[in-house]
């Protein structure tokens, strides 16, 4: 089967490309057109910079990123808390923010009771 050809809002990955900031953000949902009006920080402007010079190790803390269409194809590391997780992104992610695709919480684990439980948790540790 075919792969189907990328399209975001009537629009190829090709025309995305050639759009300058404004006209894409006219193309975007609200949230991210009123983040894009406002202005870039200065992180995410060093974050355009690395990624428009191809650089190969790219990290960052900047989670409000938005997912632009120079972006696509790039590994970039976000920041997690804790470590920096890799993603890659690809075209469906236009429109995105970074930090969306890096959970910040993990699953909770429990182990067995501790030293300082009650008497009946700790009976069933002994089994």
């Amino acid at each position: 089967m075919a792969k189907k050809e990328f399209n975001y809002r009537g629009k190829t990955l090709e025309e995305l490309k050639m759009l300058s900031l404004n006209e894409l953000a006219s193309l975007l949902p609200a949230r991210q057109r009123r983040s894009l009006k406002r202005g870039l920080t200065e992180q995410q402007k060093i974050l355009l910079k690395k990624i428009k010079k191809n650089e190969s190790n790219i990290e960052t803390q900047c989670r409000d990123m938005i997912i632009l269409p120079e972006m696509i194809g790039k590994t970039i590391k976000v920041h997690s808390g804790k470590e920096f997780v890799p993603v890659i992104i690809i075209e469906e992610m236009i429109g995105h923010c970074l930090g969306e695709f890096v959970l910040t919480r993990r699953r909770v684990e429990h182990s067995a009771p501790g030293i300082g439980a009650t008497r009946s948790s700790a009976a069933l540790s002994v089994k």
